[in-house]
């Protein structure tokens, strides 16, 4: 009995191990669950577990024969492969051999074409280049606007390697003489511009040769990419857009037009210049205080010049007459002489220095403003100068020096600031100059007759005589 259970025990240890590793096989293809019901007893595991490995020997059966069948399947298409490969070889091998033949009666029809063809050879080059120039001149010009494109007949004739016909040189020599007339004429026609919002409209444009193209008062520009003509988003300068209309307008005779010879280079670079308002926005904040600073000091200084020129009159007409007008710094200094309450030399002098110093403020008044602009002025221009370099080194610093378009913000304003501070300074200068000398010339007026009144009163001289 003990025997017995112990190969009892034996056995199921062993059957146990076979279902740990038979089995998952089996529920594994099974979609990981058993088909039937689990065993009760090891009898019925055991049973379970041959049929498990019957079921795996059927299908390592069937698997094997598959794989033999594909196997001739792979042979015999791996002979057809290179059954085709042995034929692709051999047509190579005649194509070589018909290149190789071919190839000296080449040389020979080359070298005889070339014999027949002499100084022929020369000029059909000389056509394939002057097409190609042509080409790229019709392509560019302005007269394409009015006469069309030219470009595929000119393309063909300079990439063409055949010998061109007789209709193909005359069509060249047409085109040549289209482009000659063309270009030296004033013409006036109906042709596509965009306009600055995107659209196209049909307008009578006037072109002036290959240079410029006008229309509806402003010039035109002609895009080659999109073979159109382009109304400016900024039309250049009044010196030359003021020719403009009475162009369109004459009818004969002469008129005068501004041109690009440069057919658009000259004309983009004056839309590019930027206008007095856009060039001093480029000084920034300084720019902005030192035109606010300029102007209100020229103006105060053009208000005081008008009333010390006012004053300077007066005082010459002052000067021509005894009898004292008080609407003048003379006629209000000679008023205090003449008054009888004063008896006395001592006080007159005092009162007369009074009003010679009072009249004196007066035509002084706020010339220490402008003076103060002129002299503040350069240096608000030196203050833009260094933020504009601070700004630009900034810029290297994020971007680096290979961009200049980076660094040009802050060049322009310290250009621009410096720029403006000069030209707030100079007319402050010498408008100060010139008030101040126009008021010390009064004043000195005013003192030498204060002088002349305080003398005549000391030797008892009567001043109204």
């Amino acid at each position: 009995m003990r025997f017995d259970r112990s190969m009892h025990r034996a056995a199921a240890v062993a059957a146990l191990g076979m279902f740990l590793v038979a089995p998952p096989l089996a529920f594994a293809q099974e979609g990981g669950a058993p088909a039937g019901p689990e065993p009760a007893t090891l009898d019925e595991l055991l049973e379970m577990v041959q049929e498990g490995f019957q079921a795996e020997s059927k299908e390592n059966q069937e698997r094997e024969a598959r794989f033999l069948a594909a196997k001739d399947d792979q042979q015999r298409l791996l002979d057809e492969v290179l059954a085709v490969l042995a034929a692709e070889e051999q047509r190579s091998q005649r194509l070589e051999n018909t290149y190789n033949e071919n190839e000296p009666i080449i040389g020979t029809l080359q070298e005889q074409l070339a014999e027949r063809l002499g100084q022929m050879g020369e000029l059909f080059g000389v056509v394939r280049q002057v097409s190609n120039d042509l080409a790229g001149q019709a392509w560019e010009s302005l007269t394409a606007a009015q006469l069309g494109p030219r470009k595929g007949l000119l393309d063909r004739l300079g990439r063409s390697k055949e010998l061109p016909t007789t209709e193909d040189l005359e069509a060249l020599w047409y085109e040549l003489q289209r482009e000659l007339v063309a270009q030296g004429k004033i013409e006036r026609f109906t042709a596509t511009v965009v306009t600055t919002d995107g659209g196209e409209a049909e307008r009578e444009v006037i072109r002036a040769g290959p240079f410029t193209a006008i229309s509806n008062g402003g010039y035109l520009l002609w895009d080659p990419e999109d073979q159109k003509l382009n109304e400016l988003h900024r039309q250049p300068p009044s010196i030359y857009l003021d020719t403009v209309e009475p162009f369109e307008t004459a009818s004969g005779g002469f008129a005068k037009l501004a041109v690009d010879p440069s057919r658009g280079a000259l004309l983009n670079a004056l839309l590019d210049t930027p206008s007095v308002a856009e060039r001093i926005n480029q000084g920034g904040m300084v720019g902005r205080v030192i035109m606010g600073l300029g102007i209100t000091a020229f103006l105060i200084g053009v208000w005081r010049w008008f009333k010390i020129s006012a004053a300077s009159r007066k005082v010459n007409a002052q000067l021509k007459t005894s009898q004292p007008n008080d609407n003048n710094p003379l006629g209000r200094i000679l008023a205090i002489s003449n008054s009888d309450e004063i008896t006395d030399s001592e006080v007159l002098e005092l009162r007369l220095d009074e009003a010679v110093l009072k009249e004196t403020s007066e035509l002084e008044r706020y010339l220490w403003l402008v003076k103060t602009v002129s002299a503040v002025a350069p240096l608000l221009g030196l203050l833009g100068t260094v933020t504009g370099m601070i700004q630009t080194f900034q810029a290297i610093t994020l971007f680096g020096a290979g961009d200049p378009k980076m660094m040009a913000g802050g060049i322009s304003e310290a250009l621009v600031t410096t720029m403006l501070g000069l030209i707030a300074a100079i007319p402050l200068v010498l408008l100060y100059d010139t008030l101040s000398n126009a008021a010390s010339r009064i004043v000195d007026i005013l003192d030498h007759q204060s002088a002349g009144l305080i003398a005549a009163r000391a030797e008892g001289i009567d001043v109204g005589d």
